[in-house]
């Protein structure tokens, strides 16, 4: 799942305070936008391991059981699509009809499992469907915080439903998912229906659907501009993440985070196996130790100065990288996964609390998706490499691997934030957008 100061900040010339605490009231609509987080991301963590177990009993095929995987990542292609659709249309109104229809596909899938009609045709289909709307919701969601909880309180927000996402999707819903696949073959993807439901019944209480709520959001202006022609605002969110010079820094940091995370999640097994020689447990331990480092460090964040945290948190995680590629021992190697997940927690909470602050509000779908695509472009490519450089070169060579990478975001990040980075003027935003002044 997914998931600051005001925009212009204090006193540490990054745009987003310095440490100080936002205002606690955030208002009944973001509490209800929190509570369809945490429905919606203990579905996906239930439906994260039920559709690979469903798979695997379906067929032994290893293309088949790829196919499964990429079709609900093939949506992905058209992304840029989904962003400028999210950024014309009411964005509360989006999301809760986007988790409707999730919720009608995968009850649909549910009722197949219990009637025995289910084929690995099926769980393709059903995986695009799933695949489409999450670009739809991720684009929706890009532009749908700052617009409930102003500009000033994003970094506590993003650190919540930062938080709240690890927490339901990481660390609860893949177990609970594994039991409730064990009693019932059905279950887990029925659970999945349920907390799409929940989740689009949440966003509906928020406002969404009412006329206007989500049409002006927190900058006054309106999030679409229906006056230019469509084809011409597809690409705009990636020429501005290009352009700006802290948005492309930030997303070329975050695209060498997901290289390295997604790398090291692919080979973590069985380096908990083979080289610390752990159990099951104690490879579940140290997922929950990722897991707990994150939610952690996604709840401290606000606390934190928006510049430290965007440049130290990347040293930090290549450290951590570091001391687990040189680790002998299970305790150890978890005490290095919970620095890393809390480094990676804080720096994310602050990426996108920045992000969300420099984008002019009619591009933050836009921006969102494009962000999203290239890391989740990387991610592919480092789970590919790091199985291809731990089979040649051990499985302590990908954590040595990251831990360099690491290192060059930190780098990156110091160069970056060398520069003012608040949210630009206006004029200077049109200038890069193209747009007339």
């Amino acid at each position: 799942m997914f998931p600051e100061g005001a925009a212009r900040g204090e006193g540490d010339g990054t745009g987003a305070g310095s440490g100080s605490r936002a205002p606690a009231g955030m208002g009944r609509d973001f509490s209800l936008v929190w509570a369809s987080v945490a429905a919606s991301g203990l579905g996906d963590g239930v439906r994260f391991v039920a559709l690979p177990l469903l798979a695997a009993r379906l067929t032994d095929d290893p293309r088949q059981l790829a196919a499964v995987a990429l079709a609900e990542q093939l949506p992905w292609l058209l992304s840029v699509l989904a962003g400028a659709l999210a950024d014309r249309a009411d964005r509360r109104r989006l999301l809760w009809a986007v988790d409707l229809v999730r919720a009608v596909v995968v009850g649909a899938l549910a009722a197949g499992i219990a009637a025995g009609g289910v084929t690995v045709a099926v769980l393709i289909t059903t995986g695009f469907l799933l695949g489409c709307g999450q670009t739809l919701y991720l684009a929706a969601w890009s532009g749908l915080i700052p617009s409930l909880v102003g500009r000033a309180r994003l970094a506590p927000a993003n650190a919540r439903l930062q938080s709240t996402g690890i927490l339901t999707d990481t660390l609860l819903g893949p177990p609970l998912g594994a039991v409730l696949f064990g009693a019932a073959t059905a279950l887990p993807v029925s659970v999945d229906a349920v907390s799409f439901a929940m989740a689009s019944g949440l966003v509906l209480l928020s406002g969404a659907g009412r006329s206007g709520t989500a049409a002006v959001p927190a900058g006054g202006s309106r999030p679409s501009r229906p006056g230019r022609p469509f084809r011409a605002e597809l690409l705009s969110g990636t020429v501005l993440l290009w352009q700006d010079g802290l948005l492309r820094g930030l997303s070329a940091c975050g695209a060498l985070a997901a290289l390295v995370t997604d790398g090291l999640a692919a080979v973590l097994v069985l380096w908990a196996r083979r080289t610390l020689h752990l159990d099951d447990l104690g490879y579940a331990l140290l997922v929950a130790a990722f897991a707990a480092g994150g939610v952690t460090g996604a709840a401290v964040a606000p606390r934190l100065p928006v510049r430290g945290v965007v440049r130290a948190c990347p040293g930090v995680t290549a450290l951590a990288a570091a001391g687990a590629a040189l680790a002998h021992s299970g305790l150890l190697a978890g005490g290095c996964l919970t620095v890393y997940g809390a480094a990676f927690g804080a720096w994310g909470v602050h990426a996108a609390t920045l992000r969300q602050s420099r984008t002019p509000t009619e591009l933050l779908g836009r921006v969102g998706v494009a962000h999203a695509t290239l890391t989740g472009a990387a991610g592919a490519v480092g789970t590919a490499a790091a199985g291809l450089l731990a089979a040649h070169a051990g499985l302590r060579a990908p954590f040595a691997a990251g831990a360099v990478l690491m290192a060059v975001g930190a780098a990156l990040m110091w160069g970056t934030t060398g520069r003012e980075a608040g949210p630009p003027a206006a004029g200077d935003a049109r200038k890069r957008r193209g747009a007339p002044g």
